[in-house]
């Protein structure tokens, strides 16, 4: 979906950090509890469209959105992984 090279040049904006690729389950899991309405950005607001793919930072605790094959890298969009949930 994405060119590697283009995702080895993005950073994170908030820590200067390498993002990778999120993997296709974890996408999957997101955009179920987007449909449950249960997913929130750091800036407080539900998600309602579901991820085309995300891009997580090297600590593995944000994920910036890529919606319409658009990566999404602002502070406020990001979603905190400690709130997926296997439930979804």
């Amino acid at each position: 979906m994405f060119d590697q090279q283009l995702v080895k040049a993005l950073r994170c904006p908030q820590n200067q950090s390498p993002v990778a690729l999120a993997a296709n389950e974890l996408v999957e899991q997101i955009n179920r509890g987007i449909a449950a309405g249960q997913v929130t950005n750091l800036g407080g607001h539900r998600l309602d469209q579901p991820l085309d793919a995300g891009l997580v930072r090297e600590a593995g605790d944000v994920l910036y959105p890529v919606i319409n094959a658009i990566p999404v890298m602002l502070p406020d969009e990001a979603v905190e992984l400690s709130q997926v949930r296997e439930d979804w």
